[in-house]
């Protein structure tokens, strides 16, 4: 028990501290690359307006791993598409580009094209806590839509460097989250559900971006956050320039090894879009992610949910539901404002982490950003 309060503990202390943190760490930009489109002022997730994003982030132990014992470092992300005073479920897609990898709760979006409450992102192996948790939430909030919930959870491994099998990740860490959530600024980095990842063989986890398209095309906005945890050294491109291999892995075994992590993207917006056209939405942020150079490997988990904040009301109406959709004709924007952000996401997840020691003394470095700044001047 007394474990359990220190962890606990660590977790208040690190949610308190990640606003701070998402005003001050440098993001990719800062750094001098260069990116399309236009962001929205946060260039963030939560410029789409009632969006809501908290995070629990759990980190203590050093040393040999014990299972059970640590060391720990993972956490959850909750994103909450109209915020935590609304039940009012979204139009939503999705698509899984490469399917070994988990988000519980998809078959039915797929069948009747509404997401029912939030997102969630977590380590491979608390989908099944954060997913009782996130009901029992809903139950305590009167957030249920059905009688029954499906929560939409997904998951990226992180067992590289924390105590997976430890089962840290408990309910009432997935209560904080969620009380957390908030607009404005999101942490990225080591936060939430990305703490443990690792992408391109540098240190990972969450980030976000966001655009805004012209006004001739709607001028609605494009928010994007994803959980990295993907992709070898050599494959990296920043703003196209082949950064993995001008800083190459030190130690790296013989041979080419196979991509075993996985990313997590999520893509919300305020056009109104209806649930196939969501799914094309989700199936363009294939493209941000290839544009920074990875290939979704055999063992990549890479699954994408996308949502409308439009059409308010619409899963609630017993008879006929009156919605608006966006014209195909105009939707092309939305498709590259999808794409761009969903580059600068991940990008800026590499930019926000830091270097990490976890399980075993197992270290991951960080992006340098020197070196990081160094290359996209002189490309």
């Amino acid at each position: 028990m007394r474990g359990m309060k220190q962890l606990l503990s660590v977790a208040l202390l690190l949610i308190s501290s990640a606003a701070a943190m998402a005003q001050s760490k440098p993001r990719a930009r800062d750094l001098g690359v260069t990116f399309d489109g236009t962001p929205g002022p946060l260039n963030a997730i939560t410029d789409v307006k009632g969006l809501e994003v908290g995070m629990t982030t759990l980190i203590s132990g050093e040393g040999a791993l014990k299972t059970g014992q640590g060391p720990v470092r993972t956490g959850v992300t909750a994103i909450l598409p109209r915020g935590k005073a609304s039940g009012d479920p979204v139009m939503a897609g999705w698509f899984s580009l490469n399917g070994n990898g988990e988000m519980t709760g998809t078959t039915w979006i797929e069948e009747a094209g509404f997401l029912e409450g939030p997102v969630f992102i977590t380590n491979t192996h608390s989908v099944g806590v954060v997913r009782d948790a996130a009901i029992a939430w809903s139950v305590k909030n009167g957030k249920l839509f059905q009688p029954w919930s499906l929560p939409v959870v997904a998951e990226t491994w992180d067992g590289g460097l924390n105590d997976i099998n430890g089962f840290h990740v408990k309910s009432d860490h997935v209560f904080q989250a969620l009380d957390s959530a908030r607009g404005g600024p999101v942490p990225e980095g080591n936060v939430g559900g990305g703490t443990g990842m690792v992408c391109y063989e540098f240190k990972c986890g969450s980030g976000t971006a966001s655009r805004k398209v012209a006004d001739a095309a709607g001028g609605y906005t494009v928010g994007v956050l994803v959980q990295a945890n993907h992709g070898r050294r050599s494959e990296l491109r920043i703003a196209g320039v082949r950064v993995g291999r001008e800083i190459p892995v030190s130690r790296k075994p013989a041979g080419d090894p196979p991509e075993l992590g996985s990313i997590i993207i999520v893509v919300a917006t305020d056009a109104p879009l209806l649930p196939h056209q969501l799914q094309r939405l989700a199936r363009r942020a294939s493209l941000g992610l290839a544009r920074t150079g990875a290939t979704s490997g055999n063992g990549s988990g890479d699954i994408f949910v996308a949502f409308s904040t439009a059409n308010a009301g619409a899963a609630a109406r017993q008879d006929v539901a009156q919605v608006s959709m966006l014209s195909n004709n105009r939707i092309s924007a939305l498709f590259s404002a999808t794409v761009e952000a969903t580059e600068e996401a991940i990008v800026n997840a590499l930019v926000a982490a830091e270097t990490m020691t976890g399980v075993d003394g197992r270290r991951i470095e960080a992006l340098p950003h020197d070196r990081l700044r160094e290359l996209v001047r002189n490309r």
